[in-house]
């Protein structure tokens, strides 16, 4: 296996295709987000409307009990799940007795979107990858990451159908390391193909994509605006959809970091290349994939 990447380019991804979208919002798959604390609701709002933005049929927010209905008025097009809580407003580990019955109708699982406790946040990876069916692919992003890179076997069970999306610092977390250089390119291709080795898992980072057969993946677009609060949510959600869509772990990987640092480059346009919101980001989705197609 080559130690380079391959550069991603349109003409990559025609070759690549999407599923055919079928005829019904369940042809294109149900993505669940397992997320918004109190705190942070935002967040699975951001990652569920990127998932139907590109192009996943449905979408269910598990969220903590006292903002489901801020959330669930906030994205009229999703279900809701409104989860236990602590005083504080965290998430609660008994979530679980909720959220296994949804397994049976989703394609894809992103835990990690808001939630604030690493001990509940691995609690319930563990939980969910043990009782999804083996078609269901799983997103870890945020807390969720930080709860693998403790304990590297709660996501065991999946294997083959996981992704991960961490930054720089989340990488050498994962990999017991100091934290990674997010300048230095070939540093970063090392550390997300030894990830994705380790963990059995695709790994999306910053504008590289690895897979744990040591190919990897260059993304020629985005820039400074894509560090915003919220954009990481966005992406993990547009991983989630693509793989609700039936693409592979790796190529939906791909293709999420294309349109979201392809949609980042279409926002900085005009600006010095910062100012725009996370929350921008995803209405670009869809003409991104178009211009790819």
């Amino acid at each position: 296996m080559s130690l380079r990447s391959e550069r991603v380019t349109p003409r990559l991804l025609r070759g690549w295709g999407l599923p055919d979208p079928g005829d019904s919002k369940y042809s294109r798959g149900t993505v669940l987000v397992v997320g918004g604390a109190l705190r942070s609701p935002g967040a699975a709002i951001l990652a569920g409307t990127a998932a139907l933005r590109v192009g996943a049929g449905r979408i269910t927010l598990a969220v903590a009990r006292s903002v489901a209905p801020s959330v669930g008025a906030a994205v009229p097009e999703s279900g809701i799940v409104a989860l236990p809580e602590t005083d504080q407003g965290s998430v609660r580990a008994e979530a679980r007795a909720l959220l296994v019955p949804e397994l049976d109708r989703v394609q894809a699982v992103l835990i990690g979107s808001g939630l604030d406790d690493i001990e509940v946040a691995g609690r319930l990876l563990a939980s969910l990858a043990a009782e999804a069916p083996e078609s269901v692919v799983f997103v870890v992003d945020a807390f969720a990451l930080g709860a693998l890179a403790a304990d590297p076997d709660l996501a065991s069970a999946v294997r083959g159908r996981l992704i991960l999306t961490p930054s720089p610092t989340e990488l050498g977390l994962l990999l017991d390391e100091d934290e990674v250089d997010a300048s230095d390119a070939r540093e970063i291709r090392r550390a997300a193909r030894e990830t994705a080795r380790r963990y059995g898992a695709a790994v999306a980072t910053q504008s590289l994509v690895a897979d744990a057969d040591g190919s990897a993946w260059a993304i020629r677009a985005g820039g400074a605006g894509l560090g915003t609060s919220g954009s990481g949510d966005v992406l993990a959600g547009a991983v989630a959809g693509f793989a609700a869509r039936g693409v592979s772990p790796a190529r939906a990987a791909v293709w999420a970091t294309y349109v979201h640092a392809t949609a980042g480059d279409e926002l900085a346009r005009g600006t010095d290349g910062v100012g725009f919101l996370a929350g921008e980001l995803a209405p670009r989705f869809p003409g991104v994939i178009a211009d790819v197609r």
